[in-house]
């Protein structure tokens, strides 16, 4: 093995041997302006308005202390209310005056015939993480927050299904599989895993970090409990590999953002954890490169690889300047764009082997101008800090508006080069650092062709967002892509839906939530429009 592959990697490392909480990382408090953004659509005449009337019957619904948070009753401050009322990243901030915390699915049942009967819009909550406003209220809807069902009901080590309440935390139910006997892993991993809960996960179909290995939600839910918008239960909680009775009603769940029912359990398949971890930082002069670099890799590890990050220099120097990490790579070596590589097997010998042999290959290629190999976990989980730094960083950088896309991945960059022009030439990205935009970044789960694009901005404005909107979503069309890959549309982009959607799947979609919703109560003003 190459003497530097061994070399102590300069920059801070973790003192925790396994990755970092992530939460800590990528949702650190950043006090933004609230973005104020014109294609919020105004309150709709069908719903009612929440009266100080209606606090008792919500308590007769909700008995238990702290289940309902009120500024009609002074139960609760708007300053309490705030942190449920104001997305993480202080974009999208609404109104509402009424937070309900149920116990049980029986309670969500009861809060949402309630709510249907008297013609309230809700907004189902987990951990309020997510980046297009699909978990806040757009105007006064009453916050319904699931954060209280978070039991684990089940686990079956002889299938791998494990079945859990919605408001159990990702990073939770993670660690409770790993302490299984033989140990499971959840097939979902995000930067936000410390705080996200798996029902928010389920409704937006969340990707992450290990869709390349595991691939995506849709695959892995075997089973879902839901309410309805009438406070119909319906359990489908399923441990079954195989089901062909019928339409797969728990697909129309899946991704459907809480605009037609509210997931408060979920059956899912969890593999395996993988007996041996090894990871890498790759530095490249190109995407070309990095394109080349993907096929190698899939080509060398083949089942072993279970993660292919990318990210470009300006998100590297991001992390480098507030993010606190040292640089990795020796002058000359830094290059345009990086990858970072996991692998999961169950012969550590082997997978390093196979690991190390991929970066000699690249090496005497010259494919990659440097690269690093983690001798432990303690600096696997700071090369992984790295990437998981690209957005807080980017954030911390300036005001960042995210795209989160999806489109062939030999086209992945084409995007960032494209806005990148673009801000030049309407005079907001310049040269002497003048312009009303910082920057351009790109990284992403290359694995996938999932690029987050972020525009980092002096302000939060309606010109610099006019300038990117609809731009970058006539960019993806026109790149065959999708405008969101794994976020969801929320309020920022149902608006926009056309650009990824045909005419007849729009008109579809609004058919099945009239059908299932048909009072409209169900995260109004989201989804479908």
């Amino acid at each position: 093995m190459p003497l530097h592959l061994k070399r102590v990697l300069a920059f801070n490392v973790s003192r925790n041997p396994q990755r970092p909480p992530s939460h800590l990382l990528a949702f650190s408090p950043c006090i933004l302006p609230i973005r104020k953004v014109s294609t919020l659509p105004p309150r709709a005449t069908h719903l009612s308005r929440l009266q100080p009337a209606h606090i008792s019957q919500l308590r007769a619904l909700l008995p238990s202390s702290n289940s309902v948070l009120s500024t009609f009753d002074n139960s609760a401050s708007s300053d309490d209310l705030q942190p449920y009322n104001r997305d993480w990243m202080a974009k999208y901030e609404g109104r509402s005056q009424v937070v309900l915390k149920p116990r049980n699915t029986e309670e969500v049942s009861k809060v949402i015939r309630w709510c249907g009967e008297n013609g309230i819009g809700v907004v189902p909550q987990g951990g309020n993480t997510g980046l297009v406003g699909g978990s806040t209220p757009i105007h006064d809807e009453l916050i319904l927050s699931l954060s209280s069902l978070n039991k684990i009901r089940s686990f079956d080590p002889m299938s791998g299904v494990l079945t859990a309440e919605s408001g159990v935390i990702l990073e939770q139910a993670d660690s409770y599989l790993s302490k299984q006997a033989e140990g499971f892993i959840f097939p979902l991993d995000l930067g936000a895993k410390g705080s996200c809960q798996i029902g928010g996960n389920v409704a937006t179909n969340a990707g992450g970090l290990r869709l390349l290995r595991y691939g995506s939600l849709r695959g892995s839910v075997l089973g879902l409990e839901v309410v309805l918008p009438d406070g119909t239960i319906w359990n489908g909680l399923s441990g079954l590999l195989k089901d062909n009775t019928g339409y797969d009603l728990k697909q129309l769940f899946i991704g459907s953002e809480g605009s037609i029912g509210i997931v408060t359990a979920v059956s899912i398949l969890c593999p395996r954890r993988p007996k041996s971890n090894n990871v890498a930082l790759f530095s490249l002069p190109s995407y070309e490169a990095c394109l080349k670099v993907f096929a190698e890799t899939k080509s060398h590890l083949g089942e072993i690889l279970s993660a292919f990050e990318m990210f470009d220099k300006t998100a590297y120097e991001a992390v480098k300047r507030h993010g606190g990490v040292k640089k990795v790579f020796e002058e000359g070596k830094e290059g345009g764009f990086y990858c970072l590589v996991e692998t999961g097997g169950s012969n550590a010998e082997h997978d390093s082997e196979k690991l190390s042999n991929l970066f000699e290959s690249l090496i005497s290629s010259s494919l990659i101008l440097d690269g690093v190999l983690a001798q432990d976990s303690t600096q696997s989980a700071s090369l992984w800090r790295i990437r998981e730094l690209c957005p807080e960083s980017l954030s911390k950088a300036g005001k960042a508006y995210k795209y989160d896309l999806s489109v062939p991945v030999e086209k992945m960059y084409c995007l960032v080069e494209h806005m990148r022009q673009r801000m030049r030439d309407v005079g907001m990205l310049k040269d002497d650092g003048t312009g009303k935009v910082k920057s351009v970044a790109g990284f992403g789960h290359m694995g996938d062709g999932n690029l987050h694009l972020n525009v980092v901005a002096t302000e939060f404005s309606e010109e610099v967002q006019s300038a990117i909107e609809p731009f970058v979503y006539e960019l993806v069309a026109e790149n065959n892509g999708s405008i969101s890959a794994e976020h969801g549309l929320g309020a920022m982009k149902a608006p926009y839906i056309s650009y990824s959607q045909s005419p007849t799947s729009i008109e579809l979609m609004r058919q099945i939530k009239q059908l299932i919703d048909p009072k409209g109560i169900m995260n109004p003003y989201k989804f479908i429009t």
